[in-house]
């Protein structure tokens, strides 16, 4: 492996750091809490894990009362899943262009950041903003059922999914503009 100013040894470095980018923030881990805002010290909550435990609290107090509508209830937590898929098909993707035998250019590792970086943070306000409606629209939808079809159609599905889907046909436009040029 040569090694010169386009390709440097820590050029990977950026690369690696997409990758963990793309999961760390569209998937995140939360901490177990109940208020709501998070407390700063739980700054971990990050994206699918966020919206999934906050949907998941609403969901819960929710089939205490009416426990025939948990599963129409379920789709705030599936959404923020198909948020965490989002950011493992880039990280995917990004991994599979890091090899140790070929070489690495330092424009490939900040395209491969950038991408990261595009669609862990859509990530984190999509599931985010899918976790804080979703927990509420379920607990709505338990009062009146009406409005199950625009909590789907018009908060989650439209406006929220859709925060992170943009991140990721950002960030597969950026992968594809990596070049192996050493």
């Amino acid at each position: 492996m040569s090694l010169s100013a386009q390709c440097p040894a820590y050029a990977p470095f950026f690369g690696f750091s997409g990758v963990a980018a793309a999961m760390i923030f569209s998937c995140g881990s939360p901490p177990i809490f109940l208020s709501h805002p998070p407390p700063p010290e739980a700054k971990g909550s990050m994206g699918a894990a966020y919206g999934t435990a906050k949907a998941g609290i609403g969901i819960a107090g929710m089939g205490t009362f009416k426990p025939e509508l948990i599963m129409k209830s379920l789709i705030p937590v599936v959404m923020s899943g198909i948020i965490a898929v989002y950011g493992l098909v880039i990280a995917v993707l990004i991994a599979g262009e890091l090899t140790p035998t070929e070489p690495y250019s330092l424009f490939n590792g900040f395209v491969h950041m950038a991408a990261g970086l595009c669609v862990g943070l859509t990530g984190l306000a999509a599931g985010w903003t899918i976790g804080i409606v979703g927990d509420m629209g379920v607990r709505s939808y338990m009062l009146q059922p009406r409005i199950f079809v625009s909590m789907v159609l018009g908060e989650l599905l439209i406006f929220a999914e859709v925060l992170g889907l943009y991140g990721l046909i950002v960030g597969l436009i950026l992968n594809t503009k990596g070049t192996s040029d050493c």
